[in-house]
């Protein structure tokens, strides 16, 4: 019997809680350190604590591999009374083969999603100082997007588009092979809060 995504997740959050906890011990954690300094302000116990989780992470990243089990979660984006399923990749597992095509595939209904529900608010490029953007700007990104992601919040719609890497594209230094651009729709000027 091969482990589900939801399974693998359960089996990382034990794990995780247990090496907290102190249950879980590897003896070899400072050799691992390339700074000496870092490692020893650290510790030998939160090094171990560390390190034993990444080696188990990587064992249940390469069960996924060899049993093709997806990395994706699906959750529910509610905004304005109306709601979207969609997936997105979890934060402690990696893409396997065929999950950027489900991805993909999900960009048509989350763009009609978006859509729907954002058509009488203003957006806004989310950068450290939020920048207007017009609605064919969106749309232009959006079009040139791999995929996108959602999120919301009581009074503002996120939509995220995405190229590359699903595992990198959240992140700065992956770029240009990946990428994610964040698009906020509000009101007015959007909160600083940050989904």
């Amino acid at each position: 019997m091969t482990y589900t995504t939801d399974q693998l997740i359960q089996i990382l959050d034990q794990e995780l809680r247990a090496n907290w906890k102190g249950e879980r011990i590897l003896l070899s954690s400072t050799d691992r350190m390339s700074n000496p300094v870092i490692a020893k302000a650290l510790g030998s116990n939160k090094l171990s604590k560390v390190f034993a989780y990444q080696d188990f992470r990587a064992q249940i990243h390469d069960y996924q591999i060899q049993h093709q089990v997806s990395g994706l979660t699906w959750r529910e984006c509610t905004f304005k009374a109306q709601t979207v399923r969609s997936p997105e990749l979890h934060n402690q597992l990696i893409a396997v083969p065929g999950d950027k095509e489900t991805l993909i595939s999900a960009k048509r209904t989350i763009l009609e999603f978006w859509r729907q529900t954002t058509f009488d608010l203003q957006f806004w490029l989310a950068e450290p100082d939020p920048q207007p953007i017009t609605t064919a700007q969106v749309e232009q990104l959006a079009q040139e997007a791999e995929w996108v992601e959602i999120d919301a919040t009581r009074l503002e719609l996120y939509l995220s588009l995405c190229w590359g890497d699903p595992k990198e594209c959240h992140y700065r230094w992956a770029y240009p092979d990946s990428k994610c651009i964040r698009i906020i729709a509000a009101a007015n000027e959007p909160s600083a809060l940050k989904v």
